[in-house]
């Protein structure tokens, strides 16, 4: 899209002058006339360097959005919404204290929007990127609501637990990937550096060396001379893997893998289910009607596998199924859970049941990630043991064999 400088008189005669991101100047003179503003010129202008961004913010490489700032983000416009400053002012303040490059370009658009008559939640909804459509349709419900800084509110806990949720994976899932990185590393060092060095001495004495020492020896010679096509291969693995999840089919089968992966594709699963009880209670129970509030899930999940599952609720809701029907045929949700649906539905507390399968599903999770590691760790002595018993016999062997040869 092009940008375009404007002018323009408001109903009360005062000239008002911004910059407006849009496809046509057609488009610019219409959002002017819809907010009730005159157009006087639209010319069409190289994108602006954006007044209140620090220097050097126009020559850097612009930082991804990640939760941390969209938290802080809901939190400031919960503030500052809840002391009535204004939108646009609101907006421009946190431009100019913003330490993200990418938030503040993109708020400095939302102010050009907002300054030309657009509402607040049309103007995030032009970034997705940056703001996920459940917050634009959150902040529209409280646009409509008068409940704005609720809205924000809401949206601000729900990041934070959903950023709760994501480190304790991770947190889980550090130990045992350090553990395996360290012993692909040890046994690559070990094979570059250490075995070669038997086997110049032991043809010295014309003696043949141990099986396991041969083993190793031949897995150093190929890496010795086969390292740069290992090298090349390596990096065209790692760069086509990072091509195809940006496909639409590649990203649904990765996502999908992920949740069949041993010990850990439950938690990942279960995971994404209390996101999904939380964005889709979020919506529900602030006035989005059920099948706009699983269509904006769906988008938000962050996994294309776990979406369509709840793109197909959506459809078998729309063609009159029930919700615990419709859940129920994604093969997602335990028999409890979709108990739990039913009775909220027959008792038409929908949104409480909701709740309660959300804080089940943190329960189950705090359960199996406490015990991750016991159940991780006895696979992993079991691995390294095998590891350290192959490397000692190629290693030792040769030494004792070496000894016997200098006594004879």
């Amino acid at each position: 899209m092009s940008h375009y400088q404007y002018r323009a008189r408001n109903s009360d005669g005062q000239l008002s002058e911004g910059t407006i991101e849009a496809v046509s100047a057609a488009v610019v003179a219409g959002q002017l006339q819809t907010g009730g503003m005159m157009p006087l010129s639209i010319v069409e202008v190289a994108e602006p360097l954006k007044k209140g961004l620090r220097k050097g913010f126009a020559f850097g490489r612009e930082q991804r959005v990640g939760r941390d700032e969209r938290i802080l983000f809901c939190r400031q416009m919960y503030t500052l919404t809840k002391a009535g400053v204004p939108l646009v002012r609101a907006l421009k303040g946190l431009v100019q204290t913003s330490r993200n490059q990418k938030l503040a370009v993109t708020l400095s658009r939302v102010v050009d929007s907002l300054e030309a008559g657009q509402d607040l939640a049309g103007s995030l909804s032009m970034h997705p990127e940056v703001f996920p459509p459940l917050l634009c349709r959150m902040v529209q419900v409280g646009e409509h609501s008068g409940r704005l800084e609720e809205a924000f509110l809401e949206l601000a806990g729900y990041f934070e637990r959903e950023k709760e949720t994501v480190n304790r994976v991770k947190t889980a899932l550090r130990y045992p990937s350090f553990v395996v990185v360290a012993i692909v590393g040890a046994v690559i060092f070990l094979s570059l550096f250490v075995i070669p060095a038997f086997e110049k001495i032991f043809s010295s004495f014309g003696s043949q060396l141990p099986l396991p020492t041969r083993i190793l020896l031949g897995l150093s010679g190929f890496m010795i001379n086969w390292w740069p096509l290992l090298l090349v291969g390596f990096i065209l693995v790692v760069v086509g893997f990072s091509q195809l999840i940006k496909t639409e089919k590649g990203r649904y089968q990765w996502d999908h893998f992920k949740l069949r992966l041993p010990l850990v594709g439950d938690i990942v699963l279960r995971s994404l289910l209390i996101r999904f009880s939380h964005a889709f209670n979020m919506g529900f129970t602030s006035g989005v009607p059920l099948v706009q509030s699983l269509a904006f899930t769906a988008q938000a999940i962050g996994n294309s596998y776990v979406g369509k599952r709840i793109d197909r609720m959506r459809t078998s809701i729309e063609r009159g199924e029930t919700l615990t029907n419709s859940a129920a045929q994604t093969e997602m949700f335990t028999p409890l859970v979709l108990q739990m649906l039913a009775v909220g539905e027959e008792t038409g507390a929908v949104d409480a049941m909701l709740k309660d399968v959300a804080e089940y599903y943190e329960r189950e999770v705090d359960y199996d990630l406490k015990f991750l590691s016991s159940i991780i760790e006895p696979i992993l002595i079991v691995a390294i043991g095998g590891m350290v018993l192959i490397l000692a016999l190629g290693v030792f062997l040769p030494m004792w064999d070496l000894s016997s040869l200098a006594r004879r």
